[in-house]
């Protein structure tokens, strides 16, 4: 059942909207206050520091070491000032870092993954090629296994790479692996094999004239002596080919030449 608002009560209505309001707003202005006070407080000095650094990833090249002293040129005694792009920026300017991400964890804590570069290949001698066909500069001496060497002009190693992957695939079919793949300035072709073989290749047809090498690989072989054995293979020709012969260097031999040319 409706009432009408009495006359006391309608002069009294302004006064309690007024009241309510006023204390709304103080009660905000206070809570503004103790938010700013808390968050100068966390953020000033040293008054979060972070305490815990949790490291993971596949880093056979980059030392655990190396990672700490990255991470410790940022601002590690205050959580909250810590910027995680800076971190991440200064783990990937590792040499043999290709990727890193960060990330802070609630109180004091900040984790890293890092994923090192995959060689596949040394480029030019002063530097490697990754998977991705990129180019970078590390410590050789960290790599332990032994890399195909690929020569060429500047920017020329995604080319070479992939050149060097297709004449790996079709060799296989004759056992033969590739140790060196040289693409002059002129674009002119030049594989040197497992074995020490030369094979010149020129500027066109070089898959084609791998495939001839391939068909003809064993007459090749059956023809070396004991004391002799292939130099080098010239296949730009439109059909066959020239074979160079060099005399076998058996151990001894080789290590009289070593005392000779010291």
């Amino acid at each position: 059942m409706l009432t009408t608002p009495t006359k006391d009560e309608l002069k009294n209505a302004p006064v309690s909207f007024w009241s309510g309001l006023a204390f709304f707003v103080v009660v905000c202005v206070l809570f503004m206050v103790v938010a700013s006070e808390i968050y100068f407080s966390m953020t000033k000095g040293e008054s979060v520091p972070v305490s815990s650094l949790v490291i993971n990833g596949n880093t056979p090249y980059t030392s655990k070491s190396e990672i700490v002293a990255a991470l410790k040129q940022s601002q590690l005694n205050n959580f909250f000032k810590l910027d995680v792009n800076q971190v991440q920026q200064n783990l990937e300017a590792l040499p043999w870092v290709y990727a890193a991400s960060v990330r802070k964890q609630w109180p004091n804590e900040v984790s890293v993954y890092v994923m090192d570069q995959k060689p596949v290949a040394q480029w030019n001698d002063d530097f490697f090629i990754n998977e991705h066909g990129v180019i970078f500069q590390a410590d050789k001496t960290r790599v332990t296994n032994t890399l195909p060497k690929l020569f060429g002009p500047e920017g020329s190693e995604v080319v070479a790479l992939e050149n060097y992957r297709n004449f790996t695939n079709l060799l296989t079919y004759v056992d033969v692996g590739v140790s060196e793949l040289v693409l002059t300035e002129r674009y002119s072709w030049q594989l040197i094999l497992a074995d020490g073989v030369s094979l010149n290749l020129g500027r066109e047809d070089r898959i084609q004239r791998v495939q001839r090498f391939m068909d003809a690989y064993r007459q090749i072989k059956a023809f070396a002596q004991d004391d002799m054995q292939v130099d080098y293979i010239d296949l730009r020709y439109d059909t066959g080919m020239a074979v160079g012969w060099k005399p076998v260097i058996n151990e001894l031999d080789s290590q009289k030449e070593q005392k000779t040319n010291a």
